[in-house]
């Protein structure tokens, strides 16, 4: 297809969902659904072509712009194209949901391939760096190991980490700076 057709089709496409979606949005729902049914359509032709290697997750990812469409709708503005508008959610549903696999997946590698790498390792070394570290901060006032323990060890927030001490929250942000920093001197000192 030259490029003459696929801007009159196109333009043909724009024209149709733009009258279908504004007749829905003056509450035709015979319109309303076409619109749908008619855009995902074209969502699923747009996502096939970029999501080739992940075809059997393409029509959640329809449901999913056409949900973001359908609450979206009343932010549309009518003078602007309705298809830039339409693919502009799709496009940040694909990457929110790719995102989001991708995530999961990194967090959730399958066993199988990293067995023999499992196992050959032991956490010796891991727990000699936990005594190393435990013996350091042993050396740091309540004030700045506390705040250290729970906030970059346990992962609480300064807020969690000022109710457990008792500190302010301001006295736990000083106690991790002044902590840290005390603590990059004493490995320097020992190294």
């Amino acid at each position: 297809m030259d490029r003459t057709a696929r801007t009159a089709k196109a333009q043909e496409t724009e024209s149709r969902l733009r009258a279908l979606f504004l007749a829905g949005l003056d509450g035709d729902s015979q319109c309303y659904h076409a619109f749908l049914q008619a855009l995902g359509g074209n969502l699923r032709a747009f996502l096939r072509r970029r999501l080739s290697h992940i075809p059997d997750e393409i029509e959640d990812i329809v449901q999913e712009i056409l949900i973001a469409v359908h609450n979206a709708r009343h932010t549309y503005l009518p003078a602007q194209p309705l298809t830039a508008w339409t693919y502009a959610i799709a496009r940040y549903k694909m990457a929110d949901y790719l995102r989001g696999r991708y995530r999961y997946e990194a967090w959730n590698e399958p066993l199988d391939s990293q067995q023999q790498e499992l196992f050959s390792e032991s956490d010796h070394e891991a727990a000699q760096a936990c005594r190393d570290l435990d013996k350091l901060l042993s050396q740091l006032p309540d004030r700045y190991r506390l705040p250290i323990v729970h906030v970059k060890l346990k992962g609480l927030s300064v807020a969690e980490a000022a109710r457990e001490t008792g500190l302010s929250e301001s006295a736990v942000k000083v106690g991790i700076h002044r902590g840290l920093k005390a603590l990059a001197a004493k490995i320097r000192g020992t190294t």
